[in-house]
């Protein structure tokens, strides 16, 4: 992705919210990637994985206009809990600017606990069990 001026404060650095938005874009292109919808699961089965946590570390500063990767990987999945982590590096050098965690609760519409749906929840301990 390329940091978008609006995303930037005052002092030309990335403001602090936005690197939660790219762990959100990067968590939802590895579903992407995997061959899963997170619009078909709350379709489909009436399921949403809600965020119950969020951390993140800042370890270097993104400005206007880098070109940064976003890292995403699942940490773990167990029953109605899912955890991921995230590496956002600037590409023209590799410096690591922050590192993340997002754990996530399966809910239905009500916001009650519910199983991850057995196509997600196959996909995720695959990959869970290769990492």
């Amino acid at each position: 992705m390329r940091v978008r001026y609006a995303e930037t404060d005052q002092m030309g650095v990335v403001y602090h919210a936005n690197f939660f938005i790219w762990f959100e874009v990067g968590r939802v292109e590895l579903m992407r990637s995997l061959g899963l919808d997170y619009r078909e699961m709350e379709r489909e089965h009436g399921c949403f994985i809600a965020v119950a946590e969020a951390r993140c570390r800042y370890k270097s500063p993104a400005r206007y206009d880098d070109l940064i990767l976003i890292r995403t990987r699942l940490k773990g999945v167990r029953g109605s809990l899912v955890q991921f982590t995230y590496e956002i590096l600037r590409q023209a050098d590799g410096l690591l600017l922050a590192e993340g965690e997002t754990s996530h609760v399966v809910t239905d519409a009500n916001l009650k606990m519910c199983p991850l749906p057995e196509k997600y929840a196959k996909v995720f301990q695959e990959m869970a069990t290769a990492s």
